[in-house]
């Protein structure tokens, strides 16, 4: 291990709980051990990932967050007792690990419950809303502090939540806690003073109106979350380590409204001047440690940086709010674990934590203390398998159902809590496969071929390997997808893959009866019923450098577009974005802390912005665009990028009866880098 590591391999203590190391999986939703949106039980998936972190050198394990009454089917959770008999069958193997195990129990969501077009159905529908009640009780569901518009939907509002309904809350969170601890559970979190839950949305002035003993003041605004710590520490006594998630500053100007990086602007939530206060004040009513971020669900992109986030980004902010309390904090949120570990030796906190990186790599840890870092998958911070809840103008939640039921899957790793589905089979016929097309999609293919005992051979017809993905990773702030091309090339020498560059194949019967792997891409869409679209530079030229003027129209204002645009901005540059559907990145996939961290950096930074607008003709020095009602308009810029989209461009086409022909990637159906790597892997195991 290198020397610079060391703090974080350092012991700790959570109340009088030793933990062995600094390092922290924090809860993700979806890798929880009883389950997520479905009846509670031992969740042997959610195990299965604990576990295989535990036993790569983590220190303190944090499964999903679980509701302690269930969004589906309306269960609290400490009535089904089996799963904890099971929970406490399995605690002997965790513990084997020497790793802690902390229960993540969260009261719930309240205006952030991300709705779906089907939830709007059944919310707006009476009578699907009384039948639907014993599956999905919205009202119950969403209910907040005071009446609240719903961050995804207009449609299903927030009511008021009764003391009644607060009080019985407050119990079910002790009889939980108990059951826990006496199945040989470790501790638990409390979720959460944090990111605009439910627990945060009683403590934020500008969600909470009430007037009785739970709003208005600072002792009544915290009061719930004081509850339930309390009741905790009288049933499981003062020894059971409860941890508490939260957000130091909400980053927040209103509702459905965040405040970006180095932004000038009013806080309508905590503030630092609060956050110090609270912090202490929590302290004393008995919780035992903050893990710490920042942001709310109006600022998503701050619990949940995506790539345009600066890293680190809250780490100052938790270290400062260390000094205002004396039990231990820990920081997550795109955490660099060397950054991290300066931090603990210097005493600024006091543990580190991690969330993303273990969906795309669950040994990172244990490659880091072997200094492998070479062979970590990195996590590329796209929330594309993870957390793709996406929206945008006149949709709410536009989230494919199995997205919904199956999150903290990885787009990058097809097994992560996919194992039934995806998983290495070793063959009994082994076979040389020649792969045509050496991006990512070729690269996944011959990966998984290798390691069930094929032999693939890819022929690429330029001179690297990395396909489309060398220009999508060439943006300035595209790091850590430079770092997934650069694993997947040493990948293919570690595996001793056979390529060859530089040649281009143009007819797969060369290869007689063997299977054939196509992974030749797309081509982008030409706009030639444009005049003057010979002018443009298509979006992949100019991420590999083509030269553009000062003012660049881009054309397009999708994921692709939106980040061309941004990264021209980010070099002074000055973009105008031009695009026809009336919302930017109107497109599903693209979860919403990444969508709304560019929109509202766009408005921010007053980059011009035309929506429900087609391009009529490019000119030199202009553009000639059309509104949605017929006007045409003339812009002046010095160059035009289209940004049209892509056209699958297979070598062959699969047929019916050929078993031969495999395609992966865009040049079977144009998607994004989760659909490459996932079907790639599908088709590798069923050679």
């Amino acid at each position: 291990m290198k020397e610079q590591l060391q703090p974080l391999f350092t012991p700790w203590k959570i109340g009088k709980c030793e933990i062995k190391n600094r390092i922290v999986l924090t809860s993700m939703g979806g890798t929880d051990l009883f389950g997520w949106m479905e009846k509670n039980h031992f969740d042997k998936d959610g195990a299965r990932f604990i576990l295989s972190v535990a036993q790569n050198n983590v220190g303190l394990v944090l499964p999903g967050c679980q509701p302690v009454y269930n969004p589906m089917f309306g269960q609290w959770l400490y009535k089904n007792k089996k799963m904890y008999k099971d929970l406490a069958e399995w605690m002997p193997e965790f513990h084997k690990t020497g790793a802690k195990l902390f229960v993540q129990l969260t009261a719930g969501f309240g205006r952030s419950f991300t709705i779906s077009e089907m939830m709007e159905s059944l919310y707006t529908n009476k009578a699907l809303r009384v039948l639907s009640k014993p599956v999905m009780d919205l009202d119950k569901i969403t209910a907040t502090a005071s009446p609240s518009p719903n961050r995804w939907s207009d449609k299903v509002p927030s009511r008021e939540m009764t003391v009644e309904e607060i009080h019985e809350f407050v119990d079910a969170f002790g009889k939980t806690a108990k059951l826990l601890q006496d199945a040989g559970v470790d501790g638990v979190e409390i979720h959460a003073v944090h990111e605009g839950y439910l627990l945060d949305q009683f403590t934020l002035n500008y969600v909470n109106k009430r007037t009785d003993e739970y709003g208005g003041s600072f002792e009544n605004r915290y009061r719930f979350a004081v509850e339930i710590v309390q009741e905790i520490k009288r049933v499981c006594g003062n020894d059971f380590p409860v941890s508490l998630r939260y957000s130091i500053i909400s980053k927040t100007k209103g509702f459905r409204q965040g405040a970006l990086p180095g932004e000038d602007y009013t806080e309508v939530g905590r503030d630092m001047e609060e956050s110090e206060r609270a912090a202490k004040y929590l302290q004393d009513a008995g919780y035992d440690m903050l893990n710490c971020d920042n942001g709310t669900y109006d600022a998503w992109y701050w619990a949940h940086p995506p790539i345009y986030m600066p890293e680190n980004c809250n780490l100052s902010d938790v270290e400062h709010i260390k000094k205002y309390v004396d039990i231990p904090v820990v920081c997550a949120g795109r955490l660099d674990p060397y950054v991290a570990a300066d931090s603990i030796a210097e005493g600024k906190v006091d543990g580190a934590g991690f969330a993303r990186r273990f969906l795309a790599d669950q040994e990172w840890v244990t490659k880091l203390i072997n200094e492998q870092e070479d062979d970590i998958r990195p996590c590329i911070l796209c929330h594309s398998g993870c957390f793709n809840m996406c929206h945008y103008k006149g949709v709410p939640n536009d989230q494919d159902l199995s997205d919904s039921l199956h999150l903290a899957r990885c787009a990058v790793n097809a097994e992560t809590m996919q194992w039934k589905k995806h998983h290495i089979s070793k063959t009994s016929n082994p076979k040389t496969v020649p792969i045509i097309g050496g991006g990512i999609g070729g690269m996944e293919a011959a990966r998984v071929l290798k390691l069930r005992g094929h032999e693939p051979v890819i022929y690429e017809k330029s001179g690297e390997l990395g396909g489309t993905f060398i220009a999508a990773s060439a943006e300035s702030y595209k790091g850590k997808l430079r770092d997934l091309l650069e694993w997947y090339r040493s990948q293919m020498k570690k595996l001793e893959i056979e390529v060859h560059l530089s040649s281009e194949i143009k007819d797969v019967t060369q290869f007689g009866d063997s299977p054939v792997v196509i992974a030749t891409g797309s081509t982008p869409r030409v706009l030639k019923n444009v005049p003057g679209h010979e002018k443009m530079i298509e979006a992949c030229e100019y991420l590999l450098g083509a030269e553009v003027g000062d003012t660049v129209a881009v054309i397009g204002g999708g994921l692709t577009g939106s980040e061309i645009a941004y990264e021209l901005a980010l070099k002074g540059n000055h973009p105008i974005i031009i695009e026809m559907k009336d919302d930017l990145i109107s497109q599903k996939g693209v979860c919403l802390a990444n969508s709304s961290y560019l929109r509202e950096w766009f408005e921010l930074h007053k980059v011009p912005t035309y929506l429900e607008t087609t391009l009529a003709e490019v000119k030199d020095g202009s553009v000639v665009c059309k509104d949605k009602g017929g006007k045409t308009f003339e812009i002046p810029c010095d160059s035009v990028i289209s940004s049209a989209g892509y056209i699958p461009n297979p070598l062959v086409q699969e047929k019916g009866k050929n078993k031969k022909v495999h395609l992966v990637g865009d040049c079977k159906n144009v998607g994004n880098l989760r659909t490459v790597i996932w079907r790639a892997y599908e088709v590798a195991m069923k050679i």
